[in-house]
């Protein structure tokens, strides 16, 4: 149980009710206590006191090191999770064109995020006139027929809505065309239209051509739930378009000035002093029609990201919906991002599809001779853009946009976890179209988004044919594949291409999981000659708009904080170093506990019915649970649809993702060595089955997926705080509909056996992993030794620290993060686990080649030592 509390001397506390309170009705929460509570608690479940281990920590300053990657460190920039509009990109206005569409292919309104004010009354909607379009990417726009004055539109933003500051000021332009002389109101109001926070009006006059028009609000309280109002002043037709709201206050660059970016969560990039940009995804880049926005006549609105389309004036940047399922403007677009990483002092890395699928896309590849070469054409045209001079088409095109000066691009990366046979035939005509232009340019390929398998195999040995300068790895896993992995890159070819880590993430946002990716991190530290450039992803989410999680940086419209991922990447991203010294731990095995938890039944996107699940004690041959389904129901449905139908249990819902039902105190089960024997059916859908154990909470279980992937595999996956994730699997495996399984798992301590119709399909052993994870690098500009050390475990790590070739002077700088680790960061306590940082006096003898330190349990700890 952890105690903590935020206001010292109020007497309130907070109580997390972790793992040592199994049986408590609110295990897992977070509860405000008094200080009486707090003590009766204490007295009822002392905290337990940690385990001292003994370390040793022998470092080798005067032995051969391994030079580190300049670039090591950077930022991976994806528009997913309202990361562009409404986030980064400081608009305040939602669809501003009147271009959103509800859905890719719902019908039309325009009206996305738009309520019609009726004042003396008329008709409000969105028209496409092609005589009256504003230009040919933007073809929408409002018409107002309007009676009589005070007819027009309000719009929500995002979030709450407008989030405002007292004596602040915002930019107001659109574009208008009115057939009557009239003033415009501007406004920004209350929700329910009671208070007026700001408000301007506009002189407009009868022209039958768009006008632009601009004003300046300046509010008069801070709200976050603010709505923008626009309304006419006298009866007529009245055309809106681009309807805009930014604020003054938006993060400056150091090269290049006021941006449009929102302050806040551009200097959370800025912090992580990050080497390199990649942009700007991710699937946005490579899933989607192929055409352009004129190509496909404006009628597709799910288009792949293509990089002309997002320069220039805003007002002539299209809309997209984008492969996340929601509408992108572009204002943020590749001039902005190549701007961006300027500011930062990072090296843009664009990523470009080349006609292939990825990210489980299905749609029409790229195969013509005529776009392939139009494509190929625009990546080329792409890099000189970035980096020619002032007298080339692109260089021009640069220019005359306000940037005279190249920008270096020094990377590309082509294929974003595009893992198709396409891939393969197309990736070579655009690396060599890149390297007859532009020798320089180190291009990158990829692996597809797995960290293994068979296609993975192949692409790798696809690459190395090619030839390739380095390969753009992708996976996703849960905290135990980061602790039992940090040597995954020690065995990499050094012969061959080289890695860039492009997206990489444990499944959860809690301190576990940045705890093992800092464990992980050490491992990339020490191959850092190999792996030359590591992003975690995703950057960002609003979140109010979650499509994918974990995320490094959160917020909503008025407020932003870093997970606890965000701080440890800061970390080691800002104390990096430039060489690797030898160094080496011995310590006790990190041995985890045997597999324990309940059970549970589930489908995905498919129906399905069970029989008999009886779960035996493996020792004792106790029935610890059985269900013939011949009563009354007892289980718990979570999702789905479950029904006892003739002594079986069925979920008949289509199209439920995760359709579970678990037995009674599921996530309270202590069971360990345990067999789960149960029959199962098909009844429909696209997929098969998932049956859950040693389920310890609803974000921490194994599950074996039979028929997962389209009924083509099966596979173990593993949820360890998070989004679950394979660690085991069978190929070419499906099953039939209508046919009866036996399904069989046996859980014995940390091994676990899967057996279908009495045949061993898979067995897996968590792995065992280290105590202590641990690198050391050097600070050329300082002198320094950086000793980082990551403890994942609940004991004290005690370690002696032997040093040679280094004289330790008396003090070091210690950068420390240590917390529960279930603790997240959240909007209302965002520096819950957070770095501290302190001076620390080493013992006198410190000098003459050791020290001693106890590592704190959950730790990242940094010890800068200098030379005395």
């Amino acid at each position: 149980m952890l105690f903590e509390t935020d206001d010292l001397g109020s007497g309130r506390w907070t109580a997390n009710l972790d793992a040592e309170l199994p049986a408590s009705p609110r295990h897992g929460s977070v509860i405000p206590i008094t200080a009486e509570e707090r003590d009766g608690l204490l007295a009822a479940y002392p905290p337990a006191t940690p385990t001292v281990t003994e370390h040793t920590l022998t470092i080798d300053a005067d032995a051969p090191r391994t030079e580190m990657s300049d670039d090591l460190y950077g930022v991976f920039y994806e528009d997913i999770n309202y990361a562009a509009d409404g986030g980064l990109y400081a608009e305040l206005v939602r669809n501003r064109s009147f271009e959103f569409a509800p859905t890719d292919n719902a019908s039309f309104t325009g009206m996305t995020a738009w309520d019609v004010v009726e004042g003396a009354g008329g008709t409000v909607e969105v028209a496409s006139e092609r005589s009256e379009w504003l230009n040919d990417s933007n073809r929408a726009y409002l018409q107002i027929e309007a009676d009589g004055p005070g007819v027009g539109v309000r719009n929500e933003g995002y979030n709450s809505g407008f989030a405002i500051e007292r004596r602040e000021k915002y930019d107001f332009t659109m574009f208008v065309r009115s057939d009557v002389r009239q003033r415009l109101t501007v406004s920004l109001e209350s929700a329910d239209g009671e208070t007026t926070y700001a408000e301007k009006t506009i002189r407009v006059n009868a022209r039958d051509e768009w006008r632009k028009v601009r004003t300046r609000l300046r509010a008069n309280a801070t709200v976050d739930d603010a709505r923008l109002v626009v309304t006419g002043g006298a009866a007529g037709t009245l055309r809106l378009d681009m309807v805009s709201l930014f604020p003054r206050d938006t993060w400056v660059g150091p090269v290049n000035g006021r941006s449009v970016l929102r302050e806040d969560l551009a200097q959370l990039v800025a912090d992580l002093e990050p080497s390199f940009l990649r942009f700007p995804g991710g699937c946005v880049t490579n899933v989607g029609t192929f055409d352009t926005y004129l190509e496909s006549d404006g009628q597709d609105r799910r288009r792949t990201y293509q990089w002309k389309e997002t320069i220039g004036p805003v007002e002539e940047r299209p809309t997209n919906w984008n492969f996340w399922g929601y509408n992108q403007s572009y204002g943020l677009g590749y001039l902005e991002y190549f701007e961006f990483a300027e500011d930062l002092g990072a090296t843009p890395l664009p990523v470009l599809s080349v006609g292939a699928n990825g990210c489980g896309s299905r749609i029409p590849e790229m195969t013509d001779d005529e776009r392939i070469e139009r494509w190929v054409q625009d990546t080329v045209d792409l890099i000189e853009f970035a980096n020619g001079d002032t007298d080339t088409e692109w260089g021009a095109v640069r220019a005359e946009l306000g940037h005279p000066e190249p920008f270096g691009l020094e990377y590309i990366g082509l294929g974003n976890e595009e893992n198709t046979r396409t891939f393969e035939a197309n990736f070579p005509r655009f690396r060599a179209a890149i390297e007859e232009r532009y020798p320089d340019v180190t291009v990158i390929s990829n692996s597809g988004p797995d960290d293994t398998g068979a296609r993975f195999d192949e692409l790798w040995e696809f690459n190395r044919e090619q030839g390739v300068d380095m390969v753009d790895e992708h996976y996703y896993n849960d905290p135990a594949w980061f602790l039992a992995n940090d040597d995954r890159y020690d065995s990499y070819d050094r012969n061959g291409p080289h890695v860039f880590l492009g997206e990489y993430a444990s499944r959860g946002n809690q301190w576990r999981n940045a705890l093992a990716e800092a464990a992980y991190m050490t491992g990339i530290e020490r191959n850092s000659d190999l792996v030359e450039l590591a992003s975690y992803a995703p950057m960002f989410a609003n979140e109010d708009y979650v499509q994918w999680s974990p995320d490094m940086m959160w917020f909503d419209n008025d407020e932003s904080w870093g997970s606890t991922s965000y701080h440890t990447q800061k970390m080691f991203m800002t104390n990096t170093g430039d060489e690797v010294v030898p160094s080496e731990h011995t310590g006790p095995e990190a041995t985890p506990p045997p597999l324990s938890g309940g059970v549970f039944l589930s489908t995905w996107l498919t129906q399905a019915a069970y029989d008999d699940v009886v779960v035996t004690d493996n020792e004792t041959g106790d029935v610890l649970f059985s269900d013939d389904f011949s009563g009354e129901e007892t289980w718990d449905a979570q999702a789905g649809a479950w029904d006892v139908v003739d002594g079986e249990y069925v979920q008949s819902a289509a199209g439920v993702e995760d359709a579970r039902s678990i037995i009674p105190d599921a996530y309270g089960q202590d069971w360990s060595d345990y067999t789960l024997d149960l029959s199962a059916r098909k009844l429909g859908g696209g997929e098969g089955f998932l049956v859950g154990f040693a389920a310890g909470a609803p974000d921490r279980f194994y599950w074996w997926n039979l028929g997962g992937w389209g009924n083509s595999r099966q596979a173990l996956e593993r949820a360890d705080g998070g989004r679950q994730g394979e660690v085991a699997a069978v190929e070419g495996h499906s099953l039939v509909t209508g046919q009866d399984y036996d399904i069989k798992i046996v859980v014995d301590g940390r091994t676990i056996e899967m057996y279908l119709d009495g045949e061993l399909q898979m067995t897996y052993t968590e792995p065992v992993t280290q105590s202590l994870y641990q690198v050391v690098t050097t600070d050329d500009e300082t002198g320094e030794l950086l000793v980082k050390v990551v403890n994942p475990g609940g004991d004290i790590a005690r370690t002696d620290v032997s040093v040679a070739g280094f004289e330790v002077a008396g003090e070091a700088e210690v950068i420390e993060m240590t917390g529960d680790p279930s603790a997240i960061n959240t909007k209302t306590r965002p520096e819950r686990v957070v770095p501290t940082e302190r001076t620390w006096a080493l013992p006198d003898d410190a000098g003459s080649g050791g020290f001693t330190y106890d590592f704190p349990p959950h730790s990242i700890t940094f010890l800068r030592l200098t030379e005395g």
